[in-house]
């Protein structure tokens, strides 16, 4: 249980802060106070000014006015090297790792350790093993970066993070690719940092989490700070209404499933990379499957395996009943079937493109959009301007670089492709991850809306919510292998949940018993 830290005197005192970019004021006078020992959560739509704040007090931008006090003493501005050797470190949601390098060469980036003018790589591989033992995790220091799971690499920029002994650890949207167990474990972490006196600044959209871990929450809309307030003293429908100006809707939508054929099913598929072996799923035109599991189960590869990006050993693949023999992204574009990735600034995005750009790459080849080897220009722009308004892109500038969006309208972008093209089939892996929660209801709505229409669609998420409220029926993967299936009356969390860690039961039991596991 947690108790509220009383220490009056502040860590960091942020005073009307303002800032704007060409046309556009993101900060106006916002004002923050994070205790010692508090835990403050920081609130608020995707666009609201929180990305900003967080990087004026790095020092990764300057302000237009105001001024900050870190530990009493003035932070200069623009200035990220004092920020960060008076003991302010961050974790992005959006990793700033290096793929090529290994793990204890990323955790020490810049500040590596050496010994006679050389590096010190026993030292520093000691060390990094240290932090993992902190941490609760199992991790090689040797390992290139690039070669580990999306929750793995997490784990790793938290490790970095904490590498420097943060006086103040800013925590964004930290546990997108953790489920319950890592992130159970991230909060055990956060509660022996708050007993050292470490400040935490937490930006998160997960109501959850906010109850969980939070002692005071910062809201901000516009550019402005609405409120602050003690975490056990609001309540989930105030928090919204504080952060979009409306009254809360409910967040889950009734969806009216009427599942008629089968549309797409893989049977008995072993993945070439090991990922999973033996998964048989099937989705019917109309209905939501979910996929569901701990974050390192296999699921997003058994979702790259349906659009042919996922290299099958053994198995077969049917789509209306057709077998598949030669699969591809391109050939399952042309039947029909579209794959929205899980990272989708990685995967999904090309940042330095046009939204209109980005909206029609997987559909230039569709008789609308060409003419010939020419493109239908003005056919296009009014194509992507009618999804983008009814998904409401905002503001709705087709020409604009997709980049400078904010992850809700990017993942906007990577939604219309679905509705740009005729799609029998969809596969979305993650489709919520880092968004606020008025941008979850409307992809929940989109959802819904694609489903009734009868479209077979494929959720693979790790947020368990999710699971349990969308779905007409859900696969549980648990170590590469289907654990359970559950039907629309049996979905519950405490089912779904125990079936997370069914395998690793027969495979324990298996062990002491002395016989192998199939």
């Amino acid at each position: 249980m947690k108790a509220e830290n009383l220490h009056v005197e502040p860590l960091l005192d942020v005073r009307d802060i303002e800032k704007s970019f060409p046309g556009v004021r993101v900060l106006d006078g916002v004002s923050l106070v994070v205790r010692r020992g508090e835990v403050h959560v920081l609130f608020g739509e995707n666009g609201a000014g929180k990305s900003t704040l967080v990087n004026i007090i790095l020092g990764n931008y300057a302000s237009d006015a105001g001024s900050i006090l870190f530990d009493g003493e003035t932070l200069p501005p623009g200035s990220p090297r004092v920020a960060r050797d008076r003991g302010i470190s961050v974790v992005f949601q959006e990793l700033s790792l290096i793929p090529t390098l290994s793990v204890t060469a990323n955790i020490f980036l810049g500040k590596e350790a050496r010994r006679a003018g050389w590096l010190d790589e026993q030292q520093m591989e000691a060390e990094a093993y240290g932090l993992f033992q902190k941490l609760g995790i199992s991790l090689d220091p040797r390992a290139l970066v690039g070669a580990l799971s999306r929750a793995e690499q997490q784990m790793v920029e938290i490790a970095k993070a904490l590498q420097s002994r943060p006086r103040l650890l800013i925590l964004d949207e930290p546990t997108t690719a953790f489920t319950g167990v890592e992130t159970e474990r991230l909060f055990s972490i956060v509660a022996t940092l708050k007993g050292e006196g470490t400040g935490i600044i937490y930006i998160t959209h997960r109501m959850a989490e906010i109850k969980a871990i939070g002692d005071r929450i910062s809201v901000l809309r516009d550019g402005r700070r609405i409120a602050t307030e003690r975490v056990a003293d609001t309540t989930e429908e105030r928090l919204i209404n504080l952060m979009t100006g409306r009254e809360a809707l409910k967040v889950y939508p009734e969806i009216r499933f009427e599942a008629s054929q089968e549309a797409i099913s893989l049977t008995g598929a072993t993945a070439a990379s090991g990922r999973f072996r033996d998964v048989s799923i099937s989705v019917r035109a109309g209905e939501i499957v979910g996929l569901a599991g701990l974050v390192g189960c296999g699921k997003s590869a058994v979702g790259r395996s349906f659009f042919g990006e996922e290299r099958l050993l053994s198995g077969e693949l049917k789509l209306f009943g057709r077998p598949l023999h030669s699969l591809s992204p391109r050939s399952m574009l042309e039947s029909g079937v579209v794959y929205l990735p899980a990272d989708r600034r990685r995967q999904g995005l090309v940042l330095n493109r046009s939204v209109k750009e980005n909206a029609t790459l997987s559909c230039l080849r569709q008789p609308g959009f060409a003419a010939g080897p020419m493109l239908r220009r003005k056919a296009e722009d009014t194509a992507v301007g009618n999804v983008l308004q009814r998904l409401k892109l905002h503001p709705p500038l087709l020409d604009r670089n997709v980049g400078a969006y904010s992850g809700g309208n990017q993942q906007k972008v990577v939604f219309a492709r679905a509705f740009l093209r005729d799609t029998r089939v969809l596969i979305v892996d993650e489709p919520t991850v880092g968004v606020d929660v008025g941008a979850r209801l409307e992809f929940y709505g989109i959802l819904k809306q694609l489903c009734e229409a009868g479209t077979a669609v494929l959720l693979i998420s790790s947020d368990l919510p999710e699971i349990l409220n969308l779905t007409n029926r859900v696969y549980v993967l648990a170590f590469g292998a289907i654990s359970a299936e559950f039907h629309k009356q049996d979905i519950n969390e405490t089912a779904v949940l125990s079936s997370f860690f069914a395998m690793g039961r027969d495979k324990a039991a298996a062990s002491r018993s002395g016989g192998t596991q199939s």
